[in-house]
């Protein structure tokens, strides 16, 4: 576990250096200018903000794959092992993606106004809001994580079609009615109007069950496809 959390540092410094991650954060930037206005109720601003993380977690971890040169890539897998090299590119983009959940959390409660809807029947409270709205923050990083697992290497060999099969699937998870993310939005969406709103812990261990499932298997799978 040491190596991989070195790995993941490397990652996430080479990440930082050579700023693709600047691609991502850009495009969430202008989804939550053109989503979410000053004044808007605080919970609808939150679930807007977590829906739109979900394809940006997604292009997270095409943008920790592809930042790192292939004669680089290929020693550092020699030295430390294909499967813990592509484990911890996954862990680097989930927390990048964890780190823009809570600044979009934060973003949003800045600019919002009250809580729920005019209308509502119920007041939940600012803090309860809040941590409705981190959760199923969290809820999309982790799906989007999972839809850029399996729309990149060595799920798709070819690199060119990554994109588009990591930002398909993470629309894919964010619409199908059995998706955590989805179910988790549409709750938060919907306690926007009621006022009342419902933790999304069910939500939460599925969509990092699934990560965990997927990350493991995607580690198994650059083993046997090592360069």
């Amino acid at each position: 576990m040491r190596q991989v959390g070195a790995l993941t540092r490397y990652h996430l410094e080479l990440l930082v250096r050579s700023h693709a991650w600047l691609p991502p954060f850009l495009a969430f930037a202008l989804l939550l200018v053109i989503g979410v206005s000053a004044g808007d109720p605080l919970l609808g601003g939150l679930g807007y903000g977590a829906g739109a993380l979900l394809p940006v977690s997604a292009w997270f971890v095409r943008a920790v794959l592809t930042a790192e040169p292939p004669a680089a890539r290929a020693c550092l897998v020699a030295a430390a092992g294909p499967a813990r090299v592509h484990l911890a590119a996954l862990l680097a983009a989930l927390t990048a993606a964890l780190l823009l959940a809570v600044g979009q959390v934060a973003a949003v409660w800045w600019v919002s106004g009250a809580v729920a809807d005019p209308g509502a029947r119920w007041d939940p409270g600012v803090g309860r809001a809040l941590l409705a709205g981190l959760s199923t923050s969290v809820v999309c990083a982790l799906s989007g994580v999972v839809a850029g697992a399996l729309g990149n290497r060595p799920v798709v060999v070819r690199s060119p079609y990554g994109i588009l099969a990591a930002l398909g699937l993470a629309a894919a998870a964010l619409v199908a009615p059995f998706s955590p993310a989805n179910a988790a939005v549409r709750a938060l969406v919907a306690a926007a109007r009621t006022g009342r709103v419902a933790l999304p812990w069910g939500e939460l261990v599925l969509a990092t069950a699934l990560l965990a499932v997927v990350g493991a298997g995607a580690a198994v799978l650059a083993g046997r496809r090592a360069p």
